[in-house]
């Protein structure tokens, strides 16, 4: 059995919030650098080259890339042989606390969601997903999700026999409603599948996916691209000022369904992808 102390949850959970909110996954930069490239609108090239040079000053000068640094979105897979001493719940809480506090990242959690709506003050509490695993390690994602692009998200119960032109239909429509308001170009998640909880936590891990990686089962990798190639028509373009680089990637993932449902997500983030992890 392992042995994990909650103190170091704490400093591995701060460190990350604080690289998630400073640098650019390296894949989201190469990512948008080919962008810069393709692109053919001016106006287009001109946006990506000055998202790209706020990535490198973010990352020299320690400063966050956006100002909106998120709700911290945590995704834990814990070993079904660790043994975590002390509260892994307030661990990871207070490492979030102690990164949004010693990185000088906005605070933008409000206690309650309606009628007071007051600031924490330290960004918590963060969303956790938990998963159990085999093994003896402890793995730890952070990805802070700002909520202009957060807002543009949608999920929708299709039926079974909308079949894979309607899941074509919602993608592209949520898209399309999105416009600039999601700071494209955009990273896109699809969740199909589940139920109508776990379908947008599948979109939120599709997100997450290394771009240029793809669905095993080639029938949905076919239908990452095609939706991509779709989306990148729409001429919405970076920053939506126009042009072919709508979004950056579109990752699908997918569970099992009731035989009466077809449960879509769509996640939509900003090319401020943002997320590092560490494993313990």
């Amino acid at each position: 059995m392992k042995e994990i102390k909650q103190e170091e949850i704490i400093q591995a959970v701060k460190e990350l919030c604080i690289q998630a909110n400073y640098e650019l996954p390296e894949d989201v930069q190469q990512a948008l650098h080919h962008a810069c490239q393709e692109e053919d609108s001016m106006l287009g090239k001109q946006t990506l080259s000055i998202l790209e040079d706020n990535a490198m000053i973010a990352k020299t000068s320690r400063m966050p890339i956006c100002q909106d640094t998120g709700m911290a979105c945590l995704f834990v897979e814990i070993g079904q042989d660790v043994h975590i001493q002390g509260s892994l719940q307030e661990a990871l809480q207070e490492g979030v606390r102690q990164g949004y506090q010693e990185g000088y990242l906005r605070k933008s959690i409000v206690d309650d969601p309606v009628f007071e709506r007051r600031n924490t003050q330290d960004n918590t509490p963060a969303y956790i997903h938990y998963d159990i695993v085999e093994g003896n390690q402890l793995k730890i994602i952070v990805a802070p999700k700002g909520f202009g692009s957060e807002n543009m998200s949608q999920v929708k119960m299709l039926k079974p026999s909308d079949g894979v032109e309607g899941i074509k239909d919602f993608v592209l429509k949520v898209v399309e409603e999105a416009g600039p308001n999601a700071c494209p170009p955009m990273v896109i998640g699809v969740g199909i599948g589940g139920t109508f909880d776990y379908v947008t936590y599948l979109a939120k891990k599709a997100m997450l996916r290394k771009i240029g990686t793809h669905h095993l089962d080639k029938r949905y990798q076919q239908l990452e691209e095609e939706l991509l190639e779709k989306i990148n028509q729409t001429g919405i373009g970076p920053a939506g000022y126009g042009g072919k680089i709508t979004a950056l990637s579109l990752n699908i993932e997918t569970y099992p369904t009731h035989i009466a449902g077809m449960p879509v997500a769509v996640s939509i983030c900003c090319h401020v992808a943002r997320h590092k992890e560490v494993i313990l």
